[in-house]
């Protein structure tokens, strides 16, 4: 998982302490992260986090995100409304290599209490290690690029 990408962070509750653990192992491995929140287990709303993670990804070009909450679904629907996001609900870590490598995904979603924390893990490392592929692929990337323009 070596990198020196951007990685911003963003929870709600249901996601507060697996992406505190998973944001300790990013800056293990010697990535920059910044958590744009919660910053505590009180309840919140995920869109607020998911909206917050994907501009700040959109607005700076090679950075990542990761979005953590109950199941995952709701920060992935929300932060695929923002321009220029990619965002990947993942549960296995074949997905999450394949989704960076073929849809150049630039937002990890994980859902802390649909996977566990070892998993979650893995998943991550399989994320934030893996690259685009380009070639074949970066024409269907530009393809839903210009979905968001219609």
């Amino acid at each position: 998982m070596q990198n020196e990408k951007k990685v911003y962070l963003g929870s709600d509750h249901g996601g507060f302490e697996l992406k505190n653990a998973l944001a300790a192992r990013l800056r293990e491995a010697g990535f920059v992260t910044e958590d744009l929140g919660c910053y505590s287990a009180e309840s919140c709303d995920y869109p607020d986090f998911a909206a917050a993670v994907g501009r700040a990804v959109a607005a700076r070009e090679g950075a990542l995100g990761l979005l953590v909450c109950g199941t995952g679904i709701g920060m992935s629907i929300a932060a695929n409304k923002i321009p220029g996001v990619r965002a990947a609900l993942c549960g296995d870590v074949f997905s999450a290599k394949m989704t960076r490598r073929h849809n150049d995904a630039n937002v990890l979603c994980l859902g802390a209490r649909v996977v566990g924390p070892g998993l979650a893990a893995e998943i991550a490392d399989a994320f934030f290690s893996s690259s685009f592929e380009g070639d074949r692929h970066a024409r269907r990337v530009e393809k839903i690029a210009e979905l968001e323009k219609r």
